[in-house]
């Protein structure tokens, strides 16, 4: 599903248009991404957490060339569904509504 198709549906299922839809889903995404960029967690209820956590630096080694180098530590986004998430999507996604 890409953004058009997500906003139409949304829009569709809570009767606001489309335009308003949208706004409401860029505010959401904005807010989002400042509390990331402030490292603070994000609960959704009933949909799991967003948190970003601090890969630490570490050695890999190139298959082709043998030769070792240096990945610099990075932050990266992790997200934590709900366990009723975790369990549908672990039984196939039985039990879509």
């Amino acid at each position: 599903m890409n953004n058009k198709e997500f906003i139409a549906e949304l829009a569709q299922r809570t009767g606001y248009k489309q335009d308003d839809t949208q706004r409401l889903v860029r505010t959401f995404v904005d807010t989002l991404g400042h509390h990331f960029e402030e490292s603070e967690p994000v609960l959704l209820s009933g949909f799991g957490t967003f948190d970003v956590k601090k890969r630490l630096e570490r050695t890999v080694v190139n298959p082709s060339t043998g030769k070792r180098m240096l990945v610099p530590p990075k932050l990266v986004l992790n997200f934590k569904p709900v366990a009723s998430i975790r369990e549908k999507l672990k039984n196939g996604g039985e039990g879509n509504g």
